[in-house]
């Protein structure tokens, strides 16, 4: 089994003390004691549903705990009909009562491929109920997610391109992280990881998983988890509850993908360098197979000796 080592958890941390000593660590940390606003104590089931009303909203629907995003597609597109009559008394029916299938709710922009998820304009009678901790600049701000889980739902271990407060407001969740420099272990496909079961991974078919130091922590209501950019995560409701993704810019907002609306596609410096790997690679298929394995082996080192000069842990 991999690793594993506690998320630290921090007490009444202002926002001075995460700015000049938390933020720069660039490594995931708990916040305990942060003041949320009455949302913690407020946003019970029954609360949201007479909030929400009859508001429409797509789900994720799933018949097995770990949500395989892949397959979720299918999925969700096999539930058309019921994502287009889901309102959020629904959903919340059907996220306590009906445990044969997993239920699991990602707000979105009005209009998704250009607009970002934010609890002020999708659900504004909410927004009142809750502070965002004010721990970056205004004009950093991305994204406001609002999310709703089913009891022992599994979402995908991935990564995204923004720092990010996974603010858990009602419920409890395991999350399960894994550092940057552990990528070459995880088995990525894109930003996501193939490894669905972590506690119970098939180390036949991902031989090197158990290789990755693995990151734990317990978010219990009222805890905010700081998530820098790029440390994969994995979070598991242990109950059923409700959570607010904060998303802000680490880079100048030049570095990111413009029409990136949900925070998770690759800078744009790096999605140019993976595309000129892809042509280089490409180009060694013109070589016999001696000459292209020598190649790509003198290529591997050059990007090895570039990753590994930095101090960056």
């Amino acid at each position: 089994m991999a690793r594993r080592i506690p998320v630290p958890q921090l007490e009444g941390v202002t926002r001075e003390e995460f700015l000049q000593r938390i933020y720069p660590q660039r490594k995931p940390v708990v916040l305990k004691g942060i003041d949320l606003g009455t949302c913690t104590t407020k946003w019970t089931a029954d609360y949201i549903s007479q909030v929400g009303g009859t508001k429409e909203v797509k789900i994720h629907v799933s018949t097995v705990p770990q949500m395989d995003f892949i397959k979720l597609c299918l999925l969700t597109g096999l539930y058309t009909g019921l994502q287009k009559t889901s309102t959020r008394n629904s959903l919340f029916q059907r996220g306590c009562l009906f445990k044969e299938e997993k239920y699991y709710l990602r707000s979105l922009g009005e209009d998704p491929r250009k607009d970002v998820a934010d609890i002020r304009k999708q659900f504004p009678l909410l927004e009142g109920d809750i502070k965002i901790p004010e721990f970056f600049e205004k004009e950093q701000f991305f994204s406001s997610v609002f999310r709703i889980s089913s009891p022992g739902l599994q979402l995908w271990t991935h990564y995204d391109v923004m720092d990010n407060f996974l603010i858990q407001v009602t419920g409890k969740k395991r999350v399960v992280l894994f550092s940057p420099r552990d990528a070459q272990y995880l088995y990525l496909s894109g930003t996501k990881s193939e490894v669905l079961n972590l506690d119970n991974p098939d180390l036949n078919k991902y031989p090197l998983f158990f290789k990755a130091r693995r990151f734990e922590c317990v978010l219990e209501a009222g805890d905010v988890l700081f998530i820098p950019a790029l440390w994969f995560h994995n979070v598991i409701s242990e109950e059923f509850g409700v959570g607010v993704n904060v998303f802000w810019k680490h880079l100048s907002s030049e570095c990111y993908d413009k029409t990136d609306t949900y925070g998770n596609k690759d800078p744009t410096a790096a999605s140019r360098a993976m595309q000129i790997l892809d042509r280089a690679l490409k180009t060694l298929d013109d070589l016999p197979e001696e000459y292209r394995d020598f190649y790509a082996r003198r290529m591997v080192l050059r990007i090895q000796d570039k990753a590994f000069s930095s101090n960056y842990e």
